[in-house]
């Protein structure tokens, strides 16, 4: 099941991703600070009531995709030249839903800004996930591709 939803997750990121939209920066926001705002909580997703599927892990990372954004802009598009990129991230979804060990894979990404990577980390882990039904941890690979908005 593990790698089943694993391979599903990097799959079908990328469409997600697409289908979620980031949202554009709002005016004013602090260059130094993580992304803490989140959408209208009438959008949330209901993790209580959600299973614990790939889709919905793709449901609750689209939600707070804008978030994610906010952060490439805060650290990234603040650069002379428009850096576009890929982030690769892993974290753990725990028992109740909660995100751990959240990180970027140095490896796998093409943005190296350290200040972005930690802005991200901030926001992965801040996220809340349907209760996986079996009671254990399950490892989350997910790449982001970011690029600034016009």
């Amino acid at each position: 099941m593990k790698r089943a939803l694993l391979s599903v997750l990097v799959l079908a990121s990328a469409a997600a991703l697409a289908q979620g939209g980031p949202a554009k920066k709002p005016a004013g926001g602090k260059s130094g600070a993580p992304a803490t705002s989140a959408p209208a909580k009438s959008d949330a997703p209901d993790v209580a009531r959600m299973p614990f599927t790939p889709d919905s892990i793709r449901q609750v990372v689209a939600y707070n995709q804008g978030r994610i954004q906010e952060c490439y802009e805060d650290h990234m598009a603040e650069k002379d030249k428009k850096v576009e990129g890929r982030l690769a991230t892993t974290f753990t979804i725990d028992a109740n839903g909660l995100v751990k060990g959240a990180k970027v894979v140095k490896k796998g990404s093409t943005l190296k800004d350290p200040n972005l990577h930690d802005c991200v980390v901030a926001v992965l882990s801040s996220m809340t996930f349907p209760k996986p039904p079996d009671g254990v941890d399950h490892p989350i690979e997910y790449p982001f591709n970011l690029k600034a908005i016009e």
